[in-house]
C-alpha cells in the first residue's frame, strides 16, 4: 500500500486535502466532479489516480487522459502533474513518476502509444484527443490513427475538464462513453466530467441518455464548506458594474490601479487585438500584454510567464481571450469582460480575486448588448440571458451567483453508424475522408497549425526538416481559407507522394507551410492574416520530413532474420499480454501469438528480399539496415502476409492481424493509382495474382489470390470486405483495435532488438 492520501497532499502541497479530495482517492470514482474554481480540483483528480494505482486498484485505468478545451489549460496541467509526480518520487511516496505526455496543437509527443503497459498520464486539447478516439487523428500519420484510437478507448480514465467550453466534444464524449459500454472495451474505461457549471442534463445525448439518472456526483460537503481555506474563496467580494463598450479603453486605463493586474477579456481575437493596440497607444507607461492562442509556443509562454507573475510597481493590463476563462491561476484586482453565456462569465468571474485575498475587486461588464452578427461566436439570445441576470446583481462572489441554464446548445451526434465507418481509415477514391471537426468543435472555432520557413526556387524542397513544436501557430479554418483566396504559397506535405503539395483548401488538423516572406504574423499580436511584413522562422528544427510528420517504422533496421524476427516478436506479443493481465483475449491467445509470429510472412516475398541491400541470399531477411526501392510500387508486405495466411487456413482474425500491422491494409483492399499493372491478372498494393510466397516459418510455399478483392463470395470463400466486417461485428471497434495495437507494438519492440552475429 502507499502512504496514506494526506501525505501526498503535505508533501507537494503543504497542506491536508480538503475533505471532498480525500473522499475522491478512497472511494469510487464518480461520473461528475462539480467544484468551484481555485479549489484544488486538478490535484484532487491527479493525486486520487496516482493513489489508486499505488494501491493496485484494477478498477482504476493505466492512462489518466485529461481533456481540456484550450491550449493554455494543457499547458498548466502539464506543468503541475510533472512537478507533483517529481516531488512525489524524491519524498519516496512513489517507486517512478508516471511519464507525462502533451498533446496539442504544436506540441504532440509522437511515441507516448509505444507503452500501454506502463501507467501514464496523457494532457490535450479536446482536437488532439477527440480526432484520435474517433480515429481521425490530427496532427500524425493516417496511418497511426488506429494505434491511437485503441489505446484512448480502452484502460484510459478520461477526464474531461471545463466542459462548459467544450461545445460539440462534450456530446462526442458522452456517446464515446455509451458506445464503449456498448462495444465492450478490452481494459477498463471511463469518462469524469469536470466544470463549476455541470448539469448532468447536458450529457443526456440519445445513446447516453438512459444513463442519466444512473450518474454519481461529487461536490463540497458540508465539512468543505466550512473549511476556511474554502469560505474565503466562497465567499469573496467582487462588486459588478455595468459599463459601455464605446467607452472601454478609457474606462480600463481609469480603472487601473498601480501594482495590481486589470484583466480584459474580449470574446474575439480580433477584438482582443483591436483592445490591445489601442492600450498600447494610451497607457502612458503601464505595461499591456495580449495573450491569444494564436501565438507561435516560444511567444505564447513568454507572454503566459509575464501575465503570471506578480505585477510590478505600475501594475500590469491584460488583454486576453476565452485562453484564461477557466483554469489558469491568475488573480485580477479589475476584470473588464465582454457579454458572454452565464456559464462562461461565471468562469471568467473566476479570475477576479481568485483567493478571496482583495477588498475592493471590481468586475466591470459591457451592458449594451450587440447585434446578432455582432454576437459571434455566441448566439444573441445567450447575450440577453446573461445581461439579464447581471441587470439583476450586484456581486459576481461564488456565493451570490446563479448556477447556468440546464439547456445544452445543439451539435451534431456521433451516432453507431459514423463509428463503425470511422473504423475504416482507407481515403474514398479522391482521397478524401470523414471530416470528424463537427463532432470535435463547431466550425468557427476548427483550428490548423502554419509554420514559416525560407527556401530558394517556387517548390519547397522535400528534404526540408519537418516543423517541431516551437514553430507551430494554431490558426482558425476560416482564416487559412481567406488566405488561399488572396495569397499564393500555401504548402501541405503529401505522406503518399512523399513531397510538398500545394493546398487546394484548408482541412481541420492539418498543419501548412508559408514562405517567410509572404507575412501573416507578428510577435505581438500572433497570427495576422493582413499583415505582409515578413516573418522571422523560428528555431531551426533538426530532425528530416516524414510522411505526415512521422509514420510507422519502416524495415530500415538492424539485421533480423525472418524467423528470428518472428520468434521476438511472438515473443513480444506474449510479454504484453502478462503485463495487461493473463485474461486479456484469453479466448483468442493462440490466434494473436500465430498472427506474431506469421505476421511478416510476406517479407519472404522476392520483391522485399531482392530490396535488402548486401544481403545474404542463403536467408530470408525481416529487418535490414539499407533498403533500395521496391521493383513494383505499392508493395506492401503485410498483404501478402495475410493472403498466404488465408490460403493456409489460417483464420481471419490472424490474416487482418497480419494485415494490419502497418496501418496500411485494413478494411478495404484495392490498387492504388500508379501501380504496374500486369497483363491479365489482378493486382493491389504491389501484389499480383499467381504470386510465388516460399515456404517459411513453418508455413509451406504457397500461390497467393486477390480473389477476395472481388465483392461477394468466390472460390475461396467471403471477400476481404465482408470477412473483416464480420470481424468487427464479433469484437467491436475498440477490442478489434486493441488486439490490432498490441501487435504492432510487439512487432516494433522486436524490431528495435539487434540481431547480433554476422549477416552477410
Amino acid at each position: 500500500m502507499p502512504a496514506d492520501i494526506s501525505s501526498f497532499y503535505r508533501t507537494v502541497l503543504g497542506h491536508e486535502p480538503y475533505p471532498y479530495q480525500k473522499a475522491l482517492a478512497l472511494g469510487e470514482w464518480p461520473d461528475l466532479l462539480d467544484i468551484p474554481t481555485g479549489l484544488g480540483k486538478t490535484a484532487a483528480i491527479y493525486f486520487a489516480w496516482q493513489y489508486k494505482r499505488a494501491a493496485g486498484d484494477d478498477r482504476t485505468s493505466r492512462r489518466l487522459v485529461w481533456c481540456l478545451p484550450m491550449r493554455v489549460l494543457v499547458e498548466q496541467t502539464a506543468e503541475l502533474i510533472r512537478r507533483w509526480g517529481i516531488r512525489l518520487k524524491e519524498e519516496g511516496i512513489l517507486k517512478e513518476a508516471p511519464a507525462v505526455h502533451v498533446l496539442m496543437g504544436g506540441s504532440v509527443d509522437q511515441d507516448w502509444d509505444r507503452a500501454p503497459d506502463r501507467d501514464m498520464v496523457v494532457i490535450g486539447t479536446q482536437d488532439q484527443l477527440l480526432s484520435r478516439a474517433l480515429n481521425r487523428g490530427y496532427s500524425m500519420s493516417r496511418f497511426r490513427w488506429p494505434l491511437d484510437f485503441a489505446l484512448l478507448n480502452n484502460d484510459c480514465l478520461w477526464v474531461f475538464d471545463e466542459v462548459q467550453l467544450m461545445g460539440p466534444g462534450l456530446g462526442t464524449s458522452a456517446q464515446l462513453e455509451a458506445f464503449r459500454h456498448r462495444f465492450r472495451t478490452a481494459f477498463p474505461c471511463r469518462s469524469l466530467w469536470c466544470s463549476a457549471t455541470l448539469h448532468p442534463e447536458w450529457l443526456a445525448t440519445v445513446d447516453f441518455s438512459p444513463r442519466i439518472p444512473e450518474l454519481t456526483t461529487a461536490s463540497l460537503s458540508e465539512r468543505d464548506l466550512e473549511h476556511p481555506r474554502v469560505r474565503q474563496r466562497t465567499h469573496a467580494q467582487k462588486a459588478l458594474v455595468p459599463t459601455a463598450s464605446k467607452t472601454l479603453v478609457k474606462s480600463i486605463l481609469e480603472q487601473h490601479r498601480p501594482g495590481t493586474l486589470t484583466l480584459v477579456i474580449r470574446n474575439t481575437v480580433k477584438d482582443a487585438v483591436s483592445t490591445y493596440k489601442d492600450l498600447v497607444k494610451k497607457a502612458k507607461g503601464i505595461p499591456v500584454l495580449l495573450l491569444h492562442s494564436r501565438f507561435r509556443p516560444t511567444e505564447r509562454e513568454n507572454l503566459l510567464r509575464q501575465a503570471l507573475a506578480a505585477p510590478g510597481e505600475k501594475g500590469l493590463i491584460l488583454v486576453t481571450t476565452q485562453a484564461v476563462e477557466a483554469g489558469v491561476d491568475i488573480s485580477a484586482a479589475s476584470l473588464f469582460t465582454d457579454l458572454a453565456p452565464w456559464s462562461s462569465l461565471v468562469q471568467r468571474f473566476g479570475r477576479c480575486n481568485r483567493g478571496g485575498e482583495i477588498d475592493d475587486a471590481r468586475i466591470f461588464w459591457m451592458n449594451d448588448l450587440p447585434s446578432a452578427k455582432r454576437a459571434l461566436p455566441y448566439t444573441l439570445e445567450e447575450l440577453t440571458a446573461s445581461f439579464d441576470i447581471l441587470n439583476r446583481l450586484t456581486d459576481a462572489g461564488p456565493a451570490s451567483l446563479p448556477r447556468p441554464d440546464s439547456k445544452a446548445a445543439e451539435h451534431p451526434v456521433l451516432r453507431s453508424r459514423d463509428l463503425f465507418e470511422l473504423f475504416d481509415t482507407t481515403p474514398d477514391l479522391a482521397g478524401a475522408d470523414i471530416d470528424v471537426s463537427r463532432f470535435i468543435r463547431d466550425g468557427s472555432e476548427t483550428d490548423v497549425q502554419v509554420f514559416w520557413r525560407d527556401w530558394d526556387g517556387k517548390t519547397p524542397p522535400d528534404d526540408m526538416p519537418a516543423p517541431v513544436r516551437e514553430e507551430l501557430c494554431s490558426v482558425p479554418v476560416g482564416g487559412i481559407s481567406g488566405w488561399l483566396k488572396n495569397r499564393k504559397g500555401l504548402w501541405i506535405w503529401d505522406h503518399l507522394e512523399e513531397g510538398w503539395q500545394k493546398a487546394r483548401h484548408a482541412v481541420p488538423g492539418a498543419v501548412y507551410l508559408i514562405h517567410a516572406d509572404s507575412g501573416g504574423y507578428n510577435c505581438t499580436c500572433g497570427w495576422d492574416a493582413s499583415s505582409s511584413k515578413r516573418v522571422e522562422p523560428a528555431a531551426l528544427p533538426v530532425k528530416e520530413c516524414q510522411p505526415a510528420i512521422s509514420g510507422d517504422p519502416d524495415s530500415r533496421a538492424d539485421w533480423q532474420t525472418l524467423e528470428n524476427h518472428a520468434q521476438r516478436t511472438a515473443g513480444e506479443l506474449e510479454r504484453l499480454l502478462e503485463a495487461l493481465g493473463r485474461e486479456a483475449f484469453a479466448p483468442v491467445r493462440d490466434e494473436l501469438k500465430d498472427a506474431a509470429f506469421s505476421h511478416d510472412w510476406g517479407k519472404a516475398h522476392a520483391v522485399f528480399q531482392q530490396a535488402c541491400t548486401d544481403a545474404d541470399i542463403k536467408e530470408l531477411w525481416a529487418k535490414a539496415p539499407h533498403m533500395s526501392r521496391y521493383a513494383r510500387k505499392g508493395f506492401r508486405h503485410e498483404l501478402a502476409s495475410a493472403l498466404a495466411l488465408l490460403a493456409s487456413g489460417q483464420s481471419d482474425l490472424v490474416a487482418y492481424l497480419a494485415a494490419a500491422h502497418h496501418g496500411k491494409i485494413r478494411i478495404s483492399l484495392r490498387a492504388l493509382p500508379g501501380e504496374e499493372v500486369p497483363e491479365g491478372r489482378r493486382f493491389a498494393r504491389g501484389i499480383w495474382e499467381g504470386d510465388e510466397l516460399p515456404a517459411a516459418l513453418g508455413h509451406d510455399s504457397v500461390a497467393l489470390s486477390l480473389s477476395c478483392m472481388e465483392l461477394g463470395d468466390s472460390e475461396y470463400g467471403a471477400s476481404w470486405t465482408e470477412r473483416i466486417m464480420c470481424l468487427l461485428e464479433d469484437w467491436g471497434p475498440f477490442r478489434l483495435a486493441m488486439m490490432e495495437a498490441l501487435m504492432r507494438i510487439a512487432d516494433w519492440r522486436a524490431s528495435a532488438q539487434p540481431q547480433g552475429g554476422e549477416h552477410a
